[in-house]
């Protein structure tokens, strides 16, 4: 399948080309063509006028729960241990594997929406996410969530071996929920296997100012310090969140090469903080975004997230903190590289077509005095006009392309809430 964009604008975020007018062509799900009007002179099937409209790297929504929308605004307006273990836990333990893959594709559906081609899940019923995302065509990076509740470290051995050579669409990440829903022989099988496969890990750290004064109860350290003096960081990682750091935790991070995946909507309403970004960035820490989970958000919405990323910055380090070009690389290329999907990062000859169309011809774009700017600061889901991931359209203009009809997901979806205790 060869499809050719043309009349376009294009921002191919490859951190030396600057934003051209041009044209693009895909072969095969890949970017085949990129460059001048008129440059390529292949057959297509199909050609699409894109008007002046703009070109650019999908999002990568670089932590998040998918399963989850069935407690979007179910649960609301409470502090994070609250809200998680009286509301979220109980109600989690009633659904099926069937649920969760009508859950994901619901998130899914959402996800294209807002121009995220690409999703780092972390849940139960993992299965059930790879077929959700590989029955709509979905690019997906697993991650394991092991806890005393369920999962041990063979459990996640297998499932590395299993979702790493399952699909091209699906990677897998070692992992577990977080420490304070772990005991540390758990942690400490993890850790060893961690040494074996010399992957990298990713888990929840430092959310809440709670977690980590627990850490150091029980410890004598704070939470990044302790999993790292137990070597689940020897070969890198990640952590969600991380809110409230220190120093030497700073330090650990940037050290071991680790990204922190930042998710300020979830933050914000649950009063967790404002994760420490800019330091991030000064000390050359890779930070990615994500929007945490449909419950804690409510929204899976990818401009909202790079708003609050850059605004909440700019509170206390001023206007010029956490440039919006900057955010773009946190969206796109950062949050690729997180969940090891390293050949989607940006638009280049050669790399997965995973993008989307920003309609430029619409009141909160113009005038174009600089459209990286106007993407973060007055962007929005009204947008993006299509959605590709691996050279397939999922969406565009309102309509998808799953292989679903979203009216079932949404009757599937509030079939499963009334059926709940």
């Amino acid at each position: 399948m060869t499809t050719r964009f043309y009349h376009a604008r294009i921002l191919p975020l490859d951190g030396s080309t600057e934003l051209f007018s041009g044209e693009l062509v895909v072969v095969d799900g890949r970017i085949a063509f990129l460059g001048k009007e008129g440059g390529y002179t292949g057959a297509a099937d199909r050609e699409i006028d894109c008007r002046g409209n703009l070109l650019m790297p999908g999002f990568k929504n670089a932590h998040t729960h998918s399963g989850m929308t069935f407690l979007r605004s179910l649960a609301d307006d409470l502090p994070l241990q609250s809200w998680l273990f009286d509301q979220v836990f109980p109600k989690e333990a009633q659904l099926t594997p069937d649920d969760v893959y009508i859950l994901t594709k619901l998130a899914i559906m959402e996800y294209l929406t807002s121009g995220i081609t690409m999703m780092f899940d972390m849940y139960f019923a993992r299965d059930s996410i790879a077929a959700a995302a590989i029955d709509t065509g979905f690019r997906t990076a697993l991650v394991g969530c092991a806890n005393d509740f369920g999962g041990t470290a063979q459990e996640t051995a297998d499932e590395y071996a299993k979702f790493s050579r399952l699909d091209p669409l699906i990677s897998y990440r070692l992992g577990f929920h977080a420490e304070y829903t772990s005991s540390e022989p758990l942690m400490r099988d993890l850790s060893a296997l961690v040494q074996q496969l010399k992957q990298p890990f990713y888990t929840h750290l430092n959310e809440t100012a709670a977690e980590v004064e627990s850490c150091v109860a029980h410890s004598g350290m704070r939470t990044i310090e302790y999993l790292d003096s137990l070597g689940l960081f020897n070969y890198g990682g990640g952590g969600y969140h991380c809110v409230h750091v220190s120093e030497r935790e700073m330090d650990i991070l940037q050290s071991r090469n680790m990204s922190v995946i930042t998710c300020p909507g979830s933050n914000t309403k649950l009063a967790s903080g404002i994760a420490p970004v800019y330091e991030y960035l000064k000390r050359g820490i890779s930070v990615a975004i994500g929007t945490d989970g449909p419950a804690s958000n409510n929204c899976l919405d990818f401009f909202r997230e790079m708003f609050l990323t850059t605004g909440l910055q700019k509170l206390s380090h001023g206007a010029e903190a956490v440039d919006a070009v900057d955010v773009l690389t946190m969206a796109c290329k950062n949050g690729a590289y997180a969940c090891g999907f390293s050949d989607c990062d940006c638009l280049a000859i050669g790399k997965q077509a995973d993008l989307i169309m920003i309609d430029l011809h619409q009141p909160n774009m113009q005038p174009l005095n600089n459209i990286e700017k106007n993407i973060v600061y007055s962007g929005s889901k009204q947008n993006v006009v299509l959605t590709m991931v691996a050279g397939k359209v999922l969406y565009e203009r309102g309509e998808f392309y799953i292989g679903e009809d979203p009216e079932r997901i949404y009757a599937e979806a509030n079939r499963i809430i009334r059926g709940m205790k």
